[in-house]
């Protein structure tokens, strides 16, 4: 499963329902543009190291963006982004989504439900 960034941050605010959620999945994936908003959020290099350790705890992999994830996260801007406000991150999510044939786990599933073909699991915290 990829995982949303919205719900590696609710477990680092210590949320116990994403906690069990991340530790329950080890080997998830989550997309390089999640790794890098949560980097983006960080205070210091001892956050970076915590979360990197994590990461490596859960087995975790960032997947990359290559050029099929950048096609469909354009065609999903081009389609989506006057009616639903299709952000590009959250694009490159989906789009890294569909490349791997996943569901993507996300609480703010308002950013997604729109999108064919994306299999959505919803996280409640």
């Amino acid at each position: 499963m990829l995982i949303d960034t919205d719900v590696l941050i609710w477990n680092l605010r210590g949320n116990e329902i994403a906690a069990d959620l991340l530790d329950g999945s080890p080997g998830f994936i989550l997309s390089t543009v999640s790794y890098m908003e949560l980097v983006q959020g960080l205070r210091d290099k001892a956050e970076l190291r915590l979360l990197r350790g994590a990461l490596h705890g859960w087995q975790a992999r960032v997947m990359q963006i290559n050029e099929d994830i950048s096609a469909r996260a354009t065609y999903l801007v081009e389609a989506h982004a006057l009616s639903h406000h299709m952000q590009m991150a959250d694009a490159l999510i989906a789009a890294t989504a569909l490349h791997l044939g996943m569901p993507l786990v996300a609480a703010n599933d308002r950013h997604y439900r729109h999108i064919d073909g994306l299999e959505l699991e919803i996280f409640r915290p």
